[in-house]
Parts: structure tokens; sequence; C-alpha cells
């Protein structure tokens, strides 16, 4: 039957835009240069893509890797990429230099004084204090993974903190572990007097004494390294412990290597074969001549592999003079010298208050100016301290509150009297200022107060 005029209508208009789709969808044929460009670029992208999966696979190799070896090579594995806010913590600190900690021994001294209130918790309860409730309870206050490498390094640093035994038979309250399975347990060591209604108790007073010798330990061990770099020095200083108030300014604290960790009682086992020789005595004459052999070849190898262990390397020796230095007396080089290392050992033995006033002999010279200006505008011949006080804040350009300024002026009158001096009147205290004197005369005079301050 004939179709309608409206069916031949619609598709005489699909038939036109098909036609009009074709037409678009025809492309030009590219030319040579063209097509060469987009295979450059194609096999760009391809090589792209082969090296970042080798990159990937490269990464998931290194992180599969376990990072934590057995024994003391865990301990005195250094860390070439640790994160930058370990590796320079101590530049990155808001204090005096002083006897600043490294990083990580200051996270080891927060681990113990994390371990020791769980365990003092526990021990005062009676409790038989194991490694597992102990991990689990620093860890859920540093938030940090807490293992048995840091008990051993706790152990090394204060040997005389807890007594550690491999114990059974103790209530586990876990599907993991058994109650017949060995167990590290930790026991604080006290003295015969710290007793509370006839049994042990660990008080507040003795965690902070323990807490107090740990962190001396701490320091000891960093002392020790210190001197050695000391020693390794052209000329070699040596500084006393107990005088020692900072650490060599090219002494870098956070690059001391880790503490290897005391070793921790293991739980009793059978007769365990760990090494080939012990292999080979054990089952001799039960196996085939080959597979001795073999066992035989093995054993010579650990043997020969032991017996070539490196040594540990000596301290390097200085280093000569560098050829800048070529044509210079040796006798001028070692004055030279000398001279520094006096310096600097004054400078590792300073007091904190000789610090400090040397701080404050330093601005003096900048404030003496400030000073004179101060009065001249004022036009008088005498100003309240406490005046002096206010308008020395407002017009130094260090920012410095009354009472540290009023320190700077009473030790300008104890350095210059003849220049500052300051006249107590019933309740209030007067400065009084020569205008006349020279300022270059001044600056020179305090100029040798800080030189005769600083020298040893």
């Amino acid at each position: 039957p004939p179709l309608p005029q409206e069916s031949v209508a619609e598709l005489k208009h699909r038939l036109q835009r098909m036609k009009a789709l074709a037409e678009l969808a025809k492309v030009p044929p590219a030319s040579a240069e063209a097509s060469a460009e987009l295979q450059r670029r194609l096999k760009r992208a391809r090589d792209l893509e082969l090296r970042i999966r080798q990159k990937r696979a490269e990464r998931a190799k290194a992180e599969a890797q376990p990072s934590e070896e057995s024994g003391g090579t865990a301990g005195a594995a250094s860390s070439e990429k640790a994160p930058a806010y370990q590796r320079f913590h101590n530049l990155a600190q808001d204090v005096p230099p002083g006897l600043t900690l490294p990083y990580k021994f200051k996270v080891l001294a927060e681990m113990f004084r994390s371990m020791d209130a769980i365990v003092g918790m526990l021990f005062n309860r009676s409790e038989t204090v194991t490694f597992a409730k102990v991990k689990q309870g620093v860890q859920d206050v540093m938030r940090k993974q807490f293992e048995e490498r840091h008990v051993g390094q706790i152990k090394a640093v204060y040997p005389e903190s807890y007594r550690l035994r491999q114990e059974k038979n103790i209530p586990t309250f876990s599907s993991s572990v058994k109650k017949s399975d060995y167990q590290l347990t930790l026991e604080p060591v006290l003295a015969e007097g710290e007793k509370v209604d006839g049994r042990p108790h660990l008080s507040a007073s003795r965690l902070l004494e323990r807490r107090k010798e740990f962190n001396r330990s701490l320091v000891n061990i960093v002392k020790q390294h210190h001197k050695a770099f000391l020693a390794s020095l052209s000329p070699a200083l040596a500084v006393p412990d107990d005088r020692l108030t900072r650490w060599h300014p090219r002494f870098n604290v956070d690059e001391v290597p880790d503490i290897p960790p005391a070793e921790l009682p293991r739980p009793p086992q059978a007769d365990r074969i760990a090494t080939a020789q012990e292999v080979l005595s054990t089952a001799r004459g039960a196996m085939t001549p080959k597979m001795e052999k073999a066992l035989a070849n093995m054993a010579l190898k650990a043997a020969e592999v032991s017996a070539g262990e490196p040594v540990a390397p000596n301290a390097p020796s200085p280093a000569s003079a560098s050829s800048a230095l070529k044509g210079v007396s040796q006798a001028l080089l070692e004055r030279v010298r000398a001279r520094e290392a006096q310096r600097m050992r004054a400078l590792l033995t300073r007091a904190p208050q000789q610090e400090e006033r040397l701080a404050m002999l330093a601005r003096l010279p900048a404030m003496a100016r400030v000073l004179r200006n101060v009065f001249v505008a004022e036009k008088r011949q005498a100003l309240s301290l406490e005046v002096a006080c206010a308008r020395m804040s407002d017009s130094c350009p260090t920012q410095m509150s009354p009472g540290d300024m009023e320190k700077h002026l009473r030790l300008f009158a104890e350095l210059l009297p003849d220049w500052v001096s300051l006249h107590p009147i019933r309740t209030d205290t007067y400065m009084k200022l020569d205008k006349g004197k020279d300022l270059n005369v001044i600056a020179e005079r305090l100029a040798r107060a800080i030189k005769e301050a600083e020298a040893p």
C-alpha cells in the first residue's frame, strides 16, 4: 500500500540529515609532517607511561622491604631519608642553645614518661605488667608505634629502671595470645622504703625522679658524641662535662646515631637449628653426600662472612691546610687556631647569666645614641627612671618591656658612671646624663667592655 505523505516527508528529512552528517564526518587527509608529529607525540606519551609504571613498581618494592633489622643493627641504622622536621629539629627550637636533645631522643624520653606512667598505674593495682598492655597504652598516648626495640633502648639508657622477664600462665583475655605462651613482663625497680600498706608503691615523686634520671642519661650520651667531635677538631678541644653549657656550633645534634637497644630476655626454646653448621652436625650421616657437601659449603661461606665483618673506622684525621693558606706562616696559623679554640672553649662553658649579660652589652652601643637623643629632646638634665624607660621603649627599634629596659639603663650606670648616673630621691629614682660626652668615646668604652666580657 502507498505510504502516507507524512511518512514520506519524514523519510526524506532523515535522509537529508544523514547526508549532512556524512559530509561533516569527512576529514581531510593529514600531511606527512602532521602525521610524523603525531607519531612522535604518541611515542613520547608511551615512554612517559612506561617510566611512570617503572617508578611505581620501584616504590612498591621499596615499601615492601622490611624497614627494621633485628639486633643492634636496628638501633645503629642511620636515618638518611628522615623527614626535615627530624633532621633539623635542633635549628627550629625557640629556646636558647643549651644542651638540647635530638628529636629521636626527645621522642624516646616521651615514650619512657608514658611507659612509666602506665606501668606505675598497673603496678600499684598489683597487676602483672606485660608488654602487650604497655604497648597499647603508650601507642594510645603517643600516637606512635611502640615496639620491643624501644624497650631495649630504654633499658640501654636507664638499666636500673625495670626488671624484664619472660613469664607464662598470665591471663591475656585475648584470642591471639594463649595463656601458656611466654610474655615479656616489666617490673619497676624500687627501693626498700617505697612501700604503702606493706607492699611496693610507685609514687608520683618517684616517677618524676626516674624521668629526670632518664633525661640526664640521654644528655650524657650526647655529651660522649660531642666529646668525640671536639677531639676530631684541629686543634682538639677538651671541655669538662660538668662545665659544658652548650654544644659546639658545628656539632649537628640531630645527626647523633640511634641508641643500640639492649638485649631483652627471650622465651626459653627447645633445640632449634639456626645455621647450616648446626644442620650439618645434627644430620650428619642421614643425608646424601651431595646435600652434605652443599651444607658444608654454606657453613664455610657463613664463617668467611662473619670473619670479614668491617671494623668501625677510626675518627678521620683533621684536614690539612687548604691551598688558600699557602704562604701564610705556620706559627701565625697555630696562634690563630689556638685563639679560636680558646674562644670556643669559653663559649661552650659560659654560664646562662654571662650569656644574658653579653646580649645586653651587645645592645648598649646602639642604645647609647638613642638615650642621648631622649635627653636632648626632653631638654632636661635629669629624668625619672620610669619616664626614661618609657621613652626608650618607644624610641628603640627593638621591642623591649620597661622592666628589661630598666636593666639596660642600670647597666649603663654601672659601666659608664661618669656619663650616666642614678640618684634615688625619696620614692623615685632619677637618671642624669652628661650631654657633653663624645659618643665615639662612649662607643669605644662599650666595645672594650664587650671584649673583656667575652674573654675567658
